[in-house]
């Protein structure tokens, strides 16, 4: 169960000024920093019908579609903070228990995504509240995945 109080929209706040600060001491005291990874290489997940999801993504989220071949357009991400954070196995932030996963998207503008999404028939509900690393929608996608969307802060 997570812990009361404590929400994973906070965490996304804490987490990126813990690791600007934690990098910038260990660079000035003259530490070596461990080699760590870039950001996320790819997000692999099973689908009912894979070729009709990566559409539904690609028309409603503007995801492009992994290519046929080594010469295609792959989909290009705006650099920024990413959040990697396991869950308990019994949390409900997800919804549907069986479901193991939830993605979250970084957005420009929560507004204008969420009437898109809205004009092509599918429903997101807004957070009402503003936390102070941003505002956030929840979705989900026609197999039922939770999709999170986070307008970041300035």
């Amino acid at each position: 169960m997570d812990k009361p109080g404590f929400t994973r929209r906070a965490t996304i706040g804490m987490v990126a000024a813990t690791t600007v600060a934690g990098a910038t001491a260990a660079q000035q005291q003259g530490e070596t920093a461990m080699e760590r990874v870039q950001g996320i290489g790819g997000f692999f997940f099973r689908a009912k019908d894979p070729k009709k999801l990566a559409e539904w993504y690609r028309d409603n989220l503007g995801i492009a579609p992994v290519p046929e071949g080594y010469g295609g357009t792959v989909w290009h991400t705006e650099a920024g903070t990413t959040v990697f954070a396991p869950f308990a196995q019994d949390t409900t932030y997800f919804g549907d228990p069986r479901l193991q996963w939830m993605i979250n998207f970084r957005v420009r503008d929560l507004d204008k995504m969420a009437a898109q999404l809205r004009a092509g028939g599918i429903q997101v509900y807004i957070d009402p509240q503003t936390y102070p690393n941003g505002r956030f929608a929840r979705l989900a996608d026609p197999e039922g995945n939770p999709i999170q969307l986070w307008q970041p802060t300035g």
